[in-house]
């Protein structure tokens, strides 16, 4: 691929001791840039999709998660060389469609509902907040760096797509949903 650095072929190289690290284009940064903690960010949520990939569900998800993954990968090498493109429109379109199918499917929400159920569900919304963080982050650097769209829009459609799948998959095997039991709501529903 043209632009990308040469391939690792040694993991301690110990040229990071004096808190830099080394980018895509051979440039070195301190380890606590805003373009190293957007990096860090997408490599923690590809790492939190690949252990939602342990558990059992439908074969759909699995395949999409799957190519999320490799996306989710383009994104840390776009991030990693200044100015460079791997993240393309269509991922996001990609997306859209997954967001629109799989919301299809499910029941219209009534209440707010907390970041549980069952194991799968939980780490889906696991995914969903560190895609947040990871958005505020490409966010942060696209205020300080000139930034495409792209990377930006496709996770803040990752993790809308992220909570809805974890609705998904707490309906696997006859689950639901687990609601917040608002004092508000609930002294409404008993007047």
């Amino acid at each position: 691929m043209p632009g990308m650095g040469n391939r690792l072929t040694q993991i301690a190289t110990r040229t990071g001791d004096n808190g830099t690290t080394g980018l895509g284009d051979n440039t070195r940064v301190s380890k606590d840039s805003l373009r190293v903690h957007a990096m860090g960010d997408v490599d923690e949520l590809n790492s939190h999709i690949g252990l939602l990939l342990c558990e059992d569900m439908p074969s759909g998800v699995r395949d999409l998660l799957v190519e999320v993954q490799h996306q989710l990968f383009n994104l840390g090498g776009e991030l990693s060389i200044p100015g460079f493109e791997l993240l393309k429109a269509d991922a996001v379109l990609a997306l859209d469609e997954a967001l629109a199918t799989y919301n299809e499917q499910l029941p219209r929400l009534q209440e707010f509902i907390l970041p549980a159920g069952n194991r799968a569900a939980a780490q889906a919304h696991v995914c969903r907040t560190v895609a947040r963080r990871a958005e505020r982050a490409v966010v942060a650097l696209g205020a300080a760096e000139a930034l495409k769209d792209t990377p930006r829009q496709y996770l803040n459609r990752l993790s809308d797509l992220m909570f809805v799948l974890a609705r998904v998959l707490n309906r696997m095997n006859g689950g639901d949903d687990v609601y917040w039991k608002s004092a508000r709501m609930a002294n409404a529903a008993s007047e």
